[in-house]
This record gives C-alpha cells, sequence and structure tokens, in this order.
C-alpha cells in the first residue's frame, strides 16, 4: 500500500511525546502547573529541554519573567492531575492545591517543583523560540531531583519503576514493552 498526501500539513501525526508538567511562579508568589504535550531532550551537553507553550497560556509569562521553570515528569497514577492541570487555567485557581499537588522547592531556580513527580528538573530558560501559536523554550537543566524508590542498586534510573505518560493524537498512552538498546545494529545482523 502506497502513502497519500495528507491535504492540511499538521504534527500530529508525529510519533509521541512524554507527558511533562512545567511549574512555573507568579511575581507574588503563587505556584502554578502547566501540561505540555510536546516536549523532548534538546542536547546532552550542556543538558537541555524543550517544551512547547502556546502563545496565549498564562505560563508562557511566568516563564519568561522568572527565565526559569521545572519540567517534572508525571507517572500514570499521575495521570488524572496532569489532565486536570493542563485543563485549567492558573490565571483562576491554584492548580497545585486544586489538584492536591505538593510545593517541592528548588535548589537553584525561582519555580517549584512537584513532589508527587518522581523526576523533577530545574531548568534554567535559554531560549525562547517562536514559532507560530506556541513558543519552544529551551532550558538548561541545572539540578535534577530523583526519587529513590526508582533508582536502582547503582544510584541509575530503573525504567521498569516508572509508568510514563506520552500524549499521541489527544490521548494518552503508556509504554508498552521494551524493544532494543540504542546502537543494537552494531551487534545484531540486518533482519
Amino acid at each position: 500500500m502506497g502513502k497519500v498526501e495528507i491535504r492540511q500539513p499538521t504534527s500530529r501525526f508525529f510519533f509521541p511525546w512524554p507527558v511533562v508538567l512545567v511549574s512555573c511562579v507568579d511575581e507574588n508568589g503563587k505556584p502554578n502547573i502547566i501540561t505540555v504535550g510536546a516536549s523532548s531532550i534538546c542536547s546532552s551537553n550542556p543538558p537541555t529541554v524543550g517544551v512547547a507553550i502556546g502563545t496565549a497560556q498564562y505560563s508562557l509569562g511566568l516563564i519568561k519573567r522568572t527565565r526559569d521553570f521545572g519540567v517534572n515528569l508525571p507517572t500514570q497514577e499521575l495521570l488524572w492531575q496532569a489532565d486536570f492541570c493542563g485543563s485549567q487555567s492558573g490565571r483562576n485557581i491554584n492548580k497545585f492545591e486544586a489538584a492536591g499537588l505538593t510545593v517541592q522547592q528548588p535548589k537553584i531556580i525561582e519555580s517549584p517543583l512537584i513532589a508527587e513527580c518522581p523526576v523533577s528538573m530545574e531548568c534554567k530558560l535559554i531560549h525562547a523560540i517562536s514559532l507560530g501559536n506556541h513558543e519552544w523554550l529551551i532550558g538548561e537543566i541545572v539540578a535534577v531531583h530523583c526519587d529513590e524508590a526508582i533508582l536502582d542498586q547503582r544510584g541509575e534510573l530503573d525504567t521498569s519503576k516508572v509508568h510514563p505518560v506520552f500524549s499521541y493524537w489527544a490521548e494518552y498512552w503508556s509504554v508498552g514493552q521494551r524493544l532494543k538498546d540504542w546502537h543494537f545494529s552494531r551487534t545484531e545482523p540486518k533482519p
């Protein structure tokens, strides 16, 4: 079967991205959370992460004011809270309180982190790129906080203990099964 051209170009055909909870703070110290379905690691040296935030979103202005943000990785157990934080505006409510989430104090940045998320990254904003109705924010990861329960004996992430959530076609998805390690083709023949 051949390919057909889609009449209206769209990014929705891109494969799943991890759902992240981006935390920030207003000028009065009120914490806020926005759920982001488009995020990615940008570089390993320096370690950077990118998130896409709509230009009309309240959180975008907060992040640009403080020049920092938290990237918190929710699990499937936090799916309701993640969806709630993406369905409400922080202009009107305190999402931490309304979702029953706990502020975790950062070590370096001004923006808070989310205690219930097993991984939280403190990021300093280094680029904000306007891309139409979204801005791609790139933050340098300056600190990472990880729940000991998801680490192995060497202090590395044990992926079997994490239940991440992915965004795909306006739906939430989990991870299926592990397929292979990176660079497996160096040692295994082409099928």
